[in-house]
């Protein structure tokens, strides 16, 4: 059987490893991040098929998604 990496429950509070994700999004959210990288799960996404993005929103209201392993458990 294939090994499977279970995915965090939704409502789960996370943290943005920001050093993964700093060279690919806006600077707006660059820069939200870099001051407050918690936020919470609210979904999951799939992605291109190998993969399923989680939901995040953050204390602003803004919600964007990242993949699994961006985040670090809260």
């Amino acid at each position: 059987m294939a090994k499977t990496k279970l995915l965090p429950k939704i409502g789960s509070k996370v943290k943005i490893n920001f050093e993964k994700v700093k060279d690919r999004l806006p600077t707006k959210l660059i820069e939200q991040i870099a001051s407050n990288p918690k936020a919470v799960i609210v979904g999951y996404k799939m992605t291109d098929g190998r993969s399923i993005g989680l939901i995040l929103k953050f204390n602003s209201g803004q919600e964007n998604w990242f993949f699994p392993e961006e985040i670090e458990r809260g």
